[in-house]
């Protein structure tokens, strides 16, 4: 019985000497920026990194893997990018599919954030950096965008 009192007592004693796990400390995580927030060397460069921004941003409408031999839609727009990488306006160049028009500028207006900054390619006393992209569509209406598909 004597033995059963110390063993208890040790056990009490030693549980009372352990101390509680610190409370987890949450330490706020800085906010995400995206990783096309760089400036791009060269203008291919700075296209690769908007038609990043545009897949990432269209995940459930786009498609990987070979291009089909015959693309039933093609469409060329045109995006002009403030300084700032703000999209300013973005207009159908080429298409003969309304529906893929539609879908390639719903594409572009779902990117949520800012594009890369593009101030340093703009020409003198230019408002706005221009260029074009090319999607290209397949039998279900998810595109690849030419800057990233490469030589097929």
């Amino acid at each position: 019985m004597r033995h059963a009192i110390i063993v208890l007592a040790t056990a009490a004693l030693l549980s009372a000497c352990q101390t509680a796990p610190p409370p987890a400390v949450r330490t706020p995580t800085p906010p995400r920026t995206p990783a096309a927030i760089q400036l791009a060397a060269s203008i291919d460069a700075y296209k690769a990194l908007v038609a990043q921004q545009i897949m990432a941003a269209n995940g459930e409408y786009t498609f990987s893997g070979r291009l089909p031999p015959m693309l039933p839609a093609i469409v060329v727009l045109d995006l002009s990018v403030g300084p700032d990488g703000e999209l300013k306006s973005v207009h159908v160049h080429r298409s003969r599919d309304s529906e893929a028009s539609a879908a390639a500028l719903a594409a572009v207006r779902r990117v949520q954030v800012l594009f890369p900054p593009a101030a340093h390619l703009m020409r003198r006393h230019a408002r706005t950096f221009d260029f074009s992209e090319t999607f290209l569509f397949n039998d279900q209406y998810r595109f690849q965008l030419r800057t990233l598909s490469g030589p097929q």
